[in-house]
């Protein structure tokens, strides 16, 4: 299981090709066998997943009740666009261009690794991000976190 973490400030080359990060690479767990899925994430980014986690992720979607209405359409959403990618020798995936449109990325990017994916911003959109920080995120934190039991009763996490 990958589980990602940083932000690194990266560039594509003149033919649309991002170099991996090494720190990133690292983080990558061998049964992904060096292949990734790539789609439109959230908040205009895009979702960098290794295969072994896009797997998991499908199987809960595909596992969906697709008589529902609503879940053909986020079943849609969320896979609108997939499309699968491998590291050449060197280290680098070609990111499709219809993507990169959607994302706003030109040349200059930011990968966000949380969780097990890696989130592809354009500099300028991580930026608007990373500037909108909640104003209280204490608040938001006891909101989204409070409720929880975190490595049992009494602990703090911070």
């Amino acid at each position: 299981m990958s589980q990602f973490h940083g932000e690194y400030e990266c560039k594509l080359d003149a033919k649309g090709r991002l170099s991996l990060p090494s720190a990133l690479r690292r983080q990558v767990a061998p049964e992904a066998n060096e292949k990734f899925m790539i789609n439109r994430g959230f908040e205009n980014c895009l979702s960098l997943f290794p295969m072994d986690e896009w797997k998991k992720i499908s199987e809960v979607i595909n596992g969906l009740n697709m008589f529902v209405a609503r879940n053909r359409e986020f079943a849609r959403y969320f896979f609108r666009g997939a499309t699968e990618l491998e590291l050449d020798a060197a280290g680098r995936i070609l990111l499709p261009k219809r993507l990169c449109e959607y994302a706003g990325i030109d040349k200059e990017l930011v990968l966000y690794g949380w969780s097990n994916k890696i989130e592809i911003w354009s500099v300028d959109r991580y930026n608007q991000l990373i500037s909108e920080e909640p104003k209280d995120f204490s608040a938001l934190a006891e909101e989204v976190m409070g409720k929880l039991n975190i490595g049992g009763a009494g602990r703090d996490i911070s």
